[in-house]
């Protein structure tokens, strides 16, 4: 598994899609089905998937959250350990306001350290470039 991150609109997807010579098979976690993570390529805007993960849930339920997060992480390692992931760093900025977008910024930073811990390759994209950490 490879593990692309960086910030909004820094190039993140064109990088993967240059580095790893994947033109297709690419799902969006805006709107990817938890099937479709087992068979894609790639998956972009991952950060979203976390997202949709999240929604609805009280902040309250942070402990069982990040259970269920960690086994989908070692379960989508272990489903399609030649995935691709894009996702976007959520930690650097304004801390939101909202409760529900603190534990989604949250939630995907221990879901990507999990995936980290486990990736083969770990890439941070600025301006395009890729910064390899690991």
């Amino acid at each position: 598994m490879k593990l692309i991150i960086g910030g909004a609109c820094q190039g993140k997807l064109a990088y993967a899609k240059e580095t790893y010579h994947i033109t297709d098979g690419w799902a969006d976690g805006r709107s990817c089905s938890r099937e479709e993570l087992k068979d894609c390529r790639g998956v972009h805007h991952f950060h979203e998937y976390i997202r949709r993960m999240a929604a609805g849930e009280p902040a309250e339920n942070l402990p069982d959250l990040e259970r269920r997060a960690s086994k989908f992480a070692c379960a989508l390692l272990r489903e399609n350990p030649e995935l691709v992931i894009v996702s976007n760093e959520l930690g650097y900025g304004i801390v939101p306001v909202e409760k529900a977008d603190r534990l989604w910024r949250e939630l995907t930073g221990r879901v990507c350290t999990s995936l980290a811990a486990h990736a083969d390759e770990v890439v941070r994209v600025v301006c395009g470039i890729g910064i390899r950490i690991k």
